[in-house]
């Protein structure tokens, strides 16, 4: 008779080392999320400083996102080729930069020229912290690590509503954008300094990098899994609502569709990102536990997020209730962490050398949802006058198109995954029964 062992052969030991380590990354990543999320709560100053409509506010939001989704792809073969610390380094470099040009701006052009390089040196952060935790920590550990790294993302947004907001208005905008930089060079020196690739002992195999050959066969080898694609669809379709709202739209259509004071929209704001941490460490703690329910909780996570949006846009008074708008909130938060699963359905689908890539592939999904929506919501807000009840609706169709992908690939994903699993328990180390 003989047992097999719970850790699979070169499974990283974990420990304080590793948490210490991670915690580095975690923290590029945290000063990323600031920085991303800081015109959040500061559109409707964006727009009276730069003299700007609706299309064009949301134009800095989404330059950002297409910088960084289309990122993402190089992003994941950087990481898988250079490693974590190279990468996160240059990242902080290329976000402290593009917050510090926003801050010092004149004119919208040197604006938007300064999102788009923090959106560049923001693609460098999640997915190198991702390969992080895959070379420190266990693989079982993989799903709760990687909800732990999103809340501490979203930690940094709850940063951009409670404390960038106040220091916007207290000491006006280029101290405020100026100053919060500080913090890039903080991580920056932080992870020059301490931050290393993997544990000793622990070295990825050598594997050869053959110029373009190496680009194709890496993109070629991680879209063919079906995983890859369900991730990236699951990321799609849960995380462009919250973020849309988070990032640009929240702050307007709370204070001038719905009649909330910039105060209390605030603090709704803060509600999704609470909200969003709570729901980060239930869905971690849960998939980690029963891997199955990775796909129902994403389908839920989308059809609860349809129904308040449903509720809230179609209510007949001229404002919806506090109480619809609490539970709303409360709702969105669940985008991120569901949007997360998409990273669990990649990560088993793909060898540990092609994890950057499908990642990157994986996180391409919900920026381009939410850079199409932003885009949309502008549109449509100009069209019809501020009408955020239509605006709004674009929301619908790509939850839609994203909900048919997922039901289209499921099957195969799973079905795929089952025969990996099968494959590496013949490979699983068996020790002897006393």
């Amino acid at each position: 008779m003989s047992r097999a062992t719970t850790t699979l052969p070169g499974d990283p030991p974990g420990g304080r080392r590793a948490v210490a380590v991670w915690s580095i990354g975690v923290a590029v990543y945290f000063v990323a999320v600031i920085f991303r999320t800081s015109l959040g709560v500061a559109g409707l100053d964006a727009a009276d400083r730069f003299q700007v409509n609706a299309s064009a506010l949301s134009t800095f939001s989404i330059l950002q996102l297409l910088v960084y989704a289309g990122m993402q792809i190089p992003v994941g073969l950087l990481v898988d080729r250079l490693g974590t610390k190279k990468v996160l380094c240059i990242g902080a470099v290329l976000f402290t930069a593009g917050q510090l040009g926003f801050a010092f701006s004149p004119s919208y052009g040197t604006a938007l020229a300064s999102r788009a390089l923090l959106g560049c040196g923001d693609a460098m952060t999640f997915i190198s912290v991702l390969r992080l935790g895959t070379r420190w920590f266990p693989a079982r550990r993989g799903p709760f690590v990687a909800q732990l790294a999103g809340l501490v993302g979203m930690a940094g947004n709850l940063v951009s509503t409670l404390v960038l907001a106040r220091l916007l208005h207290g000491l006006g905008w280029t101290p405020a954008f100026a100053g919060s930089a500080l913090a890039g060079v903080v991580v920056l020196v932080l992870t020059l300094l301490f931050l290393k690739d993997h544990p000793e002992g622990h070295e990825p195999a050598p594997f050869p990098h053959q110029g373009a050959a190496y680009v194709r066969r890496q993109i070629a080898e991680a879209w063919r899994e079906p995983g890859t694609r369900l991730g990236m669809w699951v990321h799609f379709t849960t995380q462009f609502p919250a973020m849309v709202f988070l990032l640009l739209w929240g702050l307007p259509f709370l204070v001038q569709a719905q009649g909330l004071s910039r105060a209390t929209a605030g603090e709704l704001l803060t509600l999704v990102v609470l909200s969003n941490m709570v729901v980060g460490l239930v869905y971690g703690q849960v998939v980690a536990r029963h891997h199955a329910a990775r796909l129902p909780l994403a389908l839920g996570t989308v059809a609860a997020t349809a129904l308040m949006w449903a509720l809230t846009l179609a209510w007949p008074g001229e404002h919806a209730p506090m109480a619809l708008l609490l539970v709303l909130c409360v709702v969105l938060g669940a985008c991120g962490p569901a949007s997360m699963l998409g990273f669990d359905f990649a990560r088993p689908a793909n060898p540990p050398e092609r994890q950057g890539t499908a990642s990157g592939i994986t996180n391409m999904g919900g920026f381009i949802a939410s850079m199409t929506t932003l885009f949309a919501v502008g549109v449509l807000l100009d069209a019809t006058g501020d009408d955020y009840s239509v605006a709004f609706c674009a929301v619908f169709v790509l939850q839609a198109l994203g909900l048919s992908q997922i039901l289209r690939l499921r099957g195969r994903a799973v079905r795929r995954e089952r025969e990996r699993l099968v494959a590496s328990r013949v490979e699983t180390v068996h020790v002897p029964a006393a």
